[in-house]
């Protein structure tokens, strides 16, 4: 998602992400960040359940879609939320449309029926991080590793088995490391085209406006379904995804 100021519910999420992580122990960012690294090894990465058997994938920050050119893909970030993701599944099943869902550890392992409902209705996951700190570019590689892993295999628990497909820095926040470790796991760097900008609840006929004023921008299209009240988000989407289907528009995924 992007990065936002007044984030009341961040320190909840990190709090909570403290204490699961003493468990277990016990858009221009993204820009700006999608050009090539030195190709070393990340020194803090480890092998996890997450990322066990699976083959690495590019570490470039992805926004295609694999519907091709005439293709969006629809992201949903920060859920799942008890109240707002069922009702953004919803209007995803009304319009037989697919779905990338970017989840935050903490979230996932707090509803892992939701995750699990995400993946039985056919949509994919994503590695959204432990605690969704928008500040990952400017932390430890070793910070950077735990929250990526950490994440992963909370959602891939929550799951029932199935891991996340692609990996997106709160933010926009990637960084060389954060993108190399996640392609080494199997998860695709996921950027975006289009910021709804629904996250600030201007409105949904400001979102509407957003989406198809900035659609030409490309194909990946960012929505939420947590972090406060987002029925101005399932609203919009209402709207969105049947005008995406009248102006030629077909539901994909991002290419991997």
């Amino acid at each position: 998602m992007a990065r936002h100021g007044g984030r009341g519910w961040y320190g909840r999420v990190l709090a909570a992400a403290v204490g699961v992580t003493a468990v277990a122990a016990a858009t221009s960012v993204w820009t700006a960040q999608a050009g090539p690294i030195d190709g070393q090894r990340p020194a803090a990465s480890k092998p996890s359940a997450a990322g066990a058997g699976r083959a690495p994938v590019a570490i470039s920050i992805v926004h295609a879609s694999d519907k091709g050119p005439h293709g969006v893909n629809i992201t949903i970030d920060d859920g799942p939320d008890p109240t707002w993701t069922p009702q953004v599944l919803q209007v995803l099943k009304e319009n037989g449309v697919k779905a990338t869902f970017c989840m935050v550890g903490t979230q996932a392992a707090a509803h892992p029926d939701l995750v699990k409902a995400v993946v039985a209705a056919g949509h994919r996951l994503c590695d959204h991080t432990v605690s969704h700190d928008t500040t990952m570019d400017k932390k430890a590689d070793s910070y950077q590793s735990k929250e990526i892993l950490d994440a992963a295999n909370m959602i891939t628990k929550a799951s029932g088995g199935v891991r996340p497909m692609y990996y997106r820095a709160p933010g926009g926040a990637f960084t060389p490391y954060s993108r190399q470790l996640a392609a080494s796991q199997g998860m695709r760097p996921l950027g975006w085209n289009v910021d709804s900008k629904d996250f600030e609840r201007p409105g949904t006929e400001a979102i509407v406006a957003t989406v198809r004023s900035e659609v030409s921008n490309g194909p990946t299209i960012l929505f939420h379904d947590a972090g406060g009240d987002r029925s101005q988000t399932v609203a919009a989407l209402r709207e969105c995804l049947p005008w995406l289907k009248q102006q030629g528009y077909s539901f994909g995924f991002p290419v991997r």
